[in-house]
């Protein structure tokens, strides 16, 4: 279809020569008419009463030479309405000043490599567990491991939970025992200089729309991918799928993909939702190399779960994220070469001249016609 499409191009007139760009247009306009039609009542969406008995809850702070943020992180999760009972630092080879800031803060002495120390602070466990420097994936199972609360939030320690967002996070996992896992609702933070401002307007329209998609494909039951910045678990659903995988750079959807296959394969009724009224600011890239170093590794690990995944796509086995979400995502795959080649193919017929946009006139086109010189029998036969 690439191709066909392309040559167009070289084969056509009129606005039939972009044919790659209107087939991009058209695919993203036809995933925005989908989320607009499933969200049309998303005002009116109530949070269910939790029903039985409250979930434990404890957060996982990811964190790797985070000195200058770890502590304001911290003071934000103790001074939620529901505080956590836990709160466990899994600290992936920090090589800064983070003993100084945990022993300021806190009072904590440095633990030992793969040792942990804790405090009591109010109701609230704090917990520092050193780590080898390994990965963030390495480091949320050792720490899932060392919690013992029946739902974890992973959160990154540049991420700023907003007040009430553990509430609703707890009353989502009570209201729902089928719930496996979570997501948040992100707002970028980037700094604030101009190049700050700039890249947070672009990402804070980016972060909308996600969060607007995602709960448009929660809906029917094709949600896939949450964001480990901010995102709550079923601890013991996850240690059932084997944890995080440090082989994969996205770790947090990859395990998505997993709860999925694994509900299926046993007969289980997990159900993966977002949550509206839990908030959070995170850190984002603020130039243009941290911007693309970010989406490609982003884009790389999308490609490698899909590929892991690739028996899914279409499998009726799997419901709508089967027949649905994941053949979308596999045109999400060359999405970006037709995005890139429409560009492209725009920019060298503008530059050519073949292609000048301007509103049809009727009344040109037919005093043009009547102007033109006949021709002669022959030529007009063969043209």
């Amino acid at each position: 279809m690439f191709v066909v499409l392309i040559a167009q191009a070289f084969l056509r007139q009129g606005l039939a020569i972009w044919s790659v760009g209107i087939a991009y247009i058209l695919y993203d306009t036809a995933l925005l008419v989908f989320t607009a039609w499933q969200i049309r009542n998303l005002a009116k969406t109530t949070t269910p009463a939790p029903s039985g008995v409250q979930p434990s809850f404890g957060v996982i702070v990811a964190a790797h030479n985070e000195a200058g943020v770890i502590r304001l992180a911290i003071d934000r999760l103790l001074a939620q309405d529901q505080p956590p009972e836990a709160i466990l630092i899994a600290d992936d080879g920090s090589s800064d000043d983070t003993p100084s800031a945990m022993a300021a803060g806190y009072a904590l002495a440095t633990p030992p490599i793969g040792g942990l120390v804790e405090i009591e602070i109010g109701h609230t466990r704090l917990q520092w567990l050193r780590l080898p420097h390994g990965g963030k994936a390495r480091a949320l199972n050792a720490a899932l491991e060392r919690i013992a609360t029946d739902v974890v939030l992973t959160v990154d320690a540049d991420t700023l939970i907003e007040p009430g967002s553990i509430a609703a996070m707890r009353a989502a996992f009570a209201a729902e025992p089928e719930l496996v896992a979570a997501t948040g609702v992100l707002a970028p933070i980037c700094g604030p200089n101009l190049s700050g401002r700039i890249f947070e307007w672009f990402q804070s329209y980016e972060y909308v729309r996600n969060f607007l998609s995602r709960d448009a494909w929660m809906r029917i039951d094709g949600l896939l991918l949450i964001s480990g910045a901010f995102a709550a678990f079923r601890r013991d659903a996850v240690l059932t799928v084997g944890g995080f995988d440090p082989d994969c750079m996205v770790e947090d959807y990859e395990l998505i993909h997993r709860l999925h296959r694994h509900a299926h394969d046993v007969g289980l009724h997990w159900t993966v939702r977002v949550v509206g009224g839990a908030l959070a600011r995170t850190d984002a890239p603020a130039s243009i190399p941290a911007f693309l170093k970010q989406r490609q590794r982003w884009f790389g690990g999308f490609l490698q779960t899909q590929h892991w995944n690739r028996d899914m796509v279409g499998n009726a086995c799997y419901g709508r994220l089967g027949t649905r979400m994941l053949p979308v995502k596999a045109l999400d795959t060359v999405q970006p070469i037709y995005g890139l080649a429409a560009f492209a193919v725009l920019i060298g017929l503008v530059v050519t001249g073949r292609y000048t946009p301007r509103l049809a006139d009727p009344a040109r086109d037919d005093r043009q016609d009547r102007d033109r010189p006949e021709l002669p029998p022959l030529v007009a036969r063969h043209l």
